[in-house]
């Protein structure tokens, strides 16, 4: 019986062909090079961890939604990442927690998930971005948000737009102007995230409805959460904002959206998300958040971006060129070759007579010190 599955990837996995991967690490690479060159030094986690390890420094990181399974060696429950922030939180809290603050790491590498993220089914996703730990203040914060948008323009990005955020905004005015019990808190920001102002009013909501007409273009969303009567609760994240906007200036399209949450997980005062023309659906976020340390310890803020940029990947592997390579027969002088490769040729060697230079991709083949064109 012919085994006619052998070959296949589970839902969700696949793999990166020349044009990809090509793709792929020019993204990396150039984005590896902005972060560097605003002084983030780059770290590399492990892809598999302790899961208590993973799901310990930082508040909403969710287990269940990593592959787990326990580890021969030790019989302790191990995960495959799924988020490569927490990681570095860990490097922070503990390697380099001496470090002066504060303290700028970058990081890339793949990341995977038991489940696909709504529409999208893939389960593995490159994973690029920079944390600042030591800080949440709005200086940190605008320089993140610059810095993911140089990053991501850099890959090849055009079109960038992004989109504020304020992660904890029904925690603060529940706690304040607005007060919620526990049971309606959840309900209150499930209703703010489906914008269902009729569901809002149903769960005892309708003080937050003029949250719902904060969004869209930052000048005009802002200036409604500015009327929006919150006590003076909202005062300085709406100074933040506009700060943070100002920094920004015409670097992306800024739009504003107080209430989302949606990957928010364990972001606190400020979030945001990015988008690019021409991609569908967003290449990342980032925020400030809280690193957790042990008990009786006061946790460390931090500000930080992921990107998640594999649409992007797609898209340039889908519109670029084959590199010319230079094809060297049989013979080749050594010494030549190597000049050849030093001014940006790729070569491609002969290993037979048979080899026939075009039917392997070559542009051009040596003679004697010079590419002619086949």
């Amino acid at each position: 019986m012919q085994d006619t599955d052998r070959d296949l990837l589970p839902e969700g996995l696949g793999d990166r062909l020349p044009a990809q991967a090509r793709a792929a690490q020019h993204v990396r690479r150039v984005g590896h090079d902005v972060l560097a060159s605003h002084g983030y030094a780059r770290v590399e986690p492990p892809l598999l961890e302790f899961e208590k390890s993973l799901a310990s420094r930082m508040a909403g990181v969710q287990a269940r939604r990593m592959f787990r399974f326990v580890d021969p060696a030790s019989l302790r429950l191990l995960a495959l990442r799924s988020d490569i922030t927490a990681q570095v939180a860990r490097m922070a809290a503990t390697s380099l927690a001496t470090a002066p603050r504060p303290l700028r790491l970058s990081y890339s590498g793949p990341v995977s998930t038991i489940k696909g993220d709504g529409l999208d089914p893939a389960r593995e996703r490159l994973q690029l971005g920079a944390e600042l730990v030591g800080t949440d203040t709005v200086a940190a914060a605008a320089e993140i948000v610059e810095l993911a948008i140089e990053t991501l323009a850099s890959a090849g990005a055009t079109g960038i737009s992004v989109d504020f955020t304020l992660p904890d905004l029904v925690d603060t005015l529940s706690a304040g102007p607005l007060p919620l019990d526990a049971a309606q808190i959840e309900k209150v920001r499930e209703m703010l995230d489906a914008k269902d102002a009729g569901g809002l009013v149903d769960v005892g909501g309708e003080g937050y409805l003029p949250l719902l007409y904060a969004v869209g273009p930052f000048e005009s969303a802002i200036a409604q959460l500015e009327s929006f009567q919150a006590g003076g609760a909202l005062d300085s994240r709406i100074e933040g904002l506009r700060a943070i906007a100002a920094r920004v200036g015409g670097k992306a399209r800024l739009t504003l959206d107080p209430s989302e949450r949606h990957g928010f997980e364990y972001q606190s005062w400020f979030g945001f998300t990015i988008y690019a023309e021409g991609i569908s659906g967003s290449l990342g976020r980032g925020g400030t958040y809280q690193i957790l340390g042990q008990a009786g310890e006061e946790p460390e803020a931090a500000t930080g971006f992921s990107l998640y940029p594999d649409p992007l990947i797609g898209a340039l592997a889908a519109t670029s060129d084959e590199p010319q390579k230079l094809f060297l027969p049989l013979g080749y002088d050594v010494q030549v070759a190597a000049q050849q490769r030093a001014v940006g040729w790729i070569t491609l060697a002969a290993l037979s007579d048979s080899d026939d230079p075009r039917g392997l991709g070559c542009s051009h083949v040596l003679e004697g010190r010079e590419a002619v064109a086949l």
